[in-house]
């Protein structure tokens, strides 16, 4: 993301010099990495607390996409993402068109909200507001992207084309350390003829080995179909988990795509209240999940539903995981969660 934060600006700086684009939109409950530029642009309160004072002041954040949360009472998709739209709309008046360097989002958020996916349409509409005021739509995929929700890039199920998006995580399949930012055509083409370079650099960058491991994952997902199979594993891995846990009556939502799904508990399911935080729902939930009694791990979240509270876990089986593995996860996270709630109780 600190690359995708420099080069969208260093886009306009290409063609003025003195261009007054300065300013980032990026949303409440994101999370876009721990370094400097990356957590100023995230929306992650506890994660920012302890480096407030070092963080930008040219971060401005909107709300999320959160239709569990922040969905009203009989509004539709379209009514829901028309009011996110204008949500937006009204952030680039308030701070002048010509000041916003563009507008930052997880398609899927990950870590910060557990795999809440956007609401059909939401990308689409929140480009063409970027696009109308000639600023960038910048999509951070590392954690949802490269096959996790059943297509190579998750914007692909909407086809939204992006102007910079970044990826990681799954592009080296655990195997080598290794992220990357693609760039549109358009923005090659301005600095190429600007500056023809991109201000920027790493000690650690451009690795051979690191690139051929990134480039046989991808063969592999693409020689053995794998997007297929996170599609196919998925829908079952949804309808399952729905099927032992949607009446529970501390299992808030269930949410996500492909093979990259959330749990989120409550306290009251009628009203959506969170546990406080210090009965630690979602740590208890791993703590148990990874003892020998069943040996499995899944990703453990807080700050949900404000930032503090709110418990989440995250479900993640790999790309190559079979019926059987399925069945077993269901099987697994099911017990847990239904003995972790009657110990809480008790």
């Amino acid at each position: 993301m600190e690359a995708a934060i420099k080069m969208s600006r260093q886009y306009f700086y290409e063609t003025d010099k003195q261009t007054p684009r300065v300013n980032f939109i990026a949303r409440q409950g994101s999370y876009h990495g721990n370094t400097i530029g990356a957590l100023g642009v995230s929306g992650f309160p506890a994660r920012r607390a302890p480096y407030e004072p070092f963080l930008m002041n040219n971060v401005h954040h909107i709300s999320r996409c959160n239709s569990y949360r922040d969905r009203k009472e009989g509004e539709s998709d379209l009514a829901f993402v028309a009011r996110k739209a204008k949500e937006l709309d009204d952030k680039f008046k308030e701070l002048g068109p010509d000041t916003v360097i563009g507008f930052i989002a997880e398609p899927v958020v990950g870590a910060a909200l557990g795999c809440v996916p956007y609401v059909p349409g939401y990308l689409k509409a929140m480009r063409d507001v970027c696009h109308k005021y000639g600023a960038l739509f910048i999509l951070d995929e590392v954690m949802c992207g490269t096959g996790r929700t059943g297509t190579l890039h998750a914007w692909q199920a909407e086809d939204v084309v992006p102007d910079i998006q970044t990826m990681g995580k799954g592009l080296g399949a655990g195997y080598q350390p290794i992220a990357a930012m693609m760039i549109s055509q358009n923005i090659v083409e301005v600095l190429m003829r600007g500056s023809e370079q991109f201000i920027h650099g790493q000690t650690y960058q451009a690795m051979p080995v690191q690139a051929a491991a990134a480039l046989e994952v991808l063969r592999i997902i693409r020689r053995n179909e794998l997007m297929e199979n996170v599609t196919k594993q998925g829908v079952y891995l949804e309808k399952g988990l729905r099927a032992v846990l949607s009446d529970h009556p501390n299992v808030g939502d269930i949410r996500g795509k492909g093979l990259f799904w959330g749990i989120e508990f409550v306290k009251d399911k009628a009203t959506k209240e969170p546990f406080d935080p210090k009965y630690g729902i979602a740590q208890k939930i791993l703590d148990l999940a990874i003892s020998p009694t069943f040996n499995m791990t899944v990703y453990p979240g807080t700050g949900s539903v404000d930032g503090v509270c709110g418990d989440h876990i995250i479900i993640a089986p790999p790309y190559i995981v079979t019926k059987k593995d399925v069945d077993e996860i269901i099987a697994r996270v099911s017990a847990v969660v239904q003995i972790v709630f009657k110990d809480t109780k008790d």
